[in-house]
């Protein structure tokens, strides 16, 4: 008999699925009305949104058809393809400059975020190599040191953009994923404390980096200042009260809230939607940690575990770092709101990863279907001289 088709995780694609549906609908109330004063149409970034997510729907189908196995053919020619971007992104006339980073290629019609494909790649090669390695995952040499090595590379680029969201992004990627693959303790406690003298020079070094300190230290003191943003962020959502003020019947989005249907969108669900709202999104997001762990957990080789543990972390780590910079208690890092904020290139990525983690989900639970159902081979003996039934 042939084998039973994939059975995918019905409440994760339904959560991922809902988490996009809802964006949609929060990207045009954050973004209508500044699109229609600058750009004459007030469905501008929602057009553009909606093909982003049609296509991240087809990259998703499309990774859950392939499976995640065909992955780890990809892992290092995905490694190699992010980083010549992340280096394109840095060549005049190849990248674009918006608000003094350098952080997209604009081809004729799309602009394109390499950080965002970089983070997947580096997770995907971070599965292969790790479980590759397994046993090997311990040693200093071998298991450490060439993971530390490709990930300087990484952020050296995107602090050359600058992008120090991203940096963080991949740097915590990569102490989740040694730290489940079995790596000491030791080792990742140390880079960390060795890292701390690095991140102050990267900060105290930089102004604009300052401010966003000084800001969320004390926004009201830089009121119209660097803690502008912050203390909007923090009136949208506490004027939001329990049910908010109505979908479309925020105030902070006319003009006050800079970034409103990208960074700070978070904002402006907790205005219009309240604390109900809130929780609404925060569910969403519990239900895709909670069944991609689970995916992960009981996939059938290493390889689907580490992939499955590193998309995971990605997408709440991006999604808990964006609602506590909302709320103002941490400094504002640029990271989007996964599935939630504008942007193509993160909503077509982090689909894509949710196609992989539903591959994991369908093989997880094929293997669980397989150990549950005993084989032929499994049935106790018959006794002798009985007949077994037809």
């Amino acid at each position: 008999m042939s084998e039973r088709r994939p059975s995918y995780d019905p409440l994760l694609l339904t959560a991922v699925l809902g988490l996009v549906g809802f964006g949609l609908v929060m990207v045009y109330s954050a973004s209508a009305i500044t699109a229609q004063d600058k750009l004459g149409d007030s469905f501008f970034f929602l057009k553009r949104q909606a093909v982003a997510a049609g296509l991240g729907l087809f990259g998703m189908a499309v990774a859950m058809k392939l499976g995640y196995r065909r992955m780890a053919r990809l892992a290092y020619p995905l490694l190699v393809l992010a980083i010549i971007m992340l280096v394109a992104v840095l060549i005049p006339g190849l990248g674009t400059t918006v608000g003094g980073a350098k952080r997209w290629l604009r081809v004729p019609g799309v602009s394109i975020q390499p950080a965002e494909i970089a983070k997947v790649a580096w997770v995907i090669y971070l599965a292969y190599s790790l479980a590759k390695k397994r046993e090997k995952v311990k040693s200093f040499s071998i298991g450490f040191v060439p993971h530390l090595g490709l990930a300087g590379v990484l952020v050296a680029l995107c602090m050359l953009e600058p992008d120090f969201g991203s940096s963080v992004s991949l740097l915590f990627l990569m102490f989740v994923m040694l730290f489940a693959a079995g790596a000491r303790l030791s080792y990742i406690v140390g880079m960390v404390l060795a890292a701390i003298p690095f991140a102050y020079i990267a900060i105290a070094s930089s102004p604009y980096r300052m401010k966003r300190i000084t800001a969320f230290l004390d926004p009201w003191a830089n009121r119209q200042g660097s803690g502008y943003q912050v203390a909007e962020s923090l009136m949208s959502i506490g004027s939001g009260g329990l049910s908010g003020l109505g979908l479309g019947d925020g105030r902070q989005k006319l003009f006050f809230l800079p970034e409103a249907h990208t960074d700070f969108i978070f904002a402006i669900i907790g205005e219009e939607l309240g604390l109900l709202g809130v929780l609404f999104l925060i569910g969403l997001y519990a239900i895709v940690i909670w069944r991609g762990l689970r995916a992960a957990l009981n996939a059938s080789e290493a390889f689907g575990t580490y992939l499955g543990l590193g998309i995971v972390s990605l997408i709440s780590f991006q999604a808990v770092t964006n609602m506590a910079v909302a709320m103002g208690v941490v400094p504002t890092k640029g990271l989007t709101l996964p599935f939630i904020s504008y942007g193509g290139s993160s909503l077509i990525m982090l689909m894509g990863s949710a196609g992989l983690l539903l591959s994991i989900s369908a093989t997880a639970e094929t293997g669980a279907r397989r150990k549950a159902k005993p084989s032929r081979t499994d049935r106790p003996a018959m006794p002798s001289g009985a007949m077994e039934p037809a």
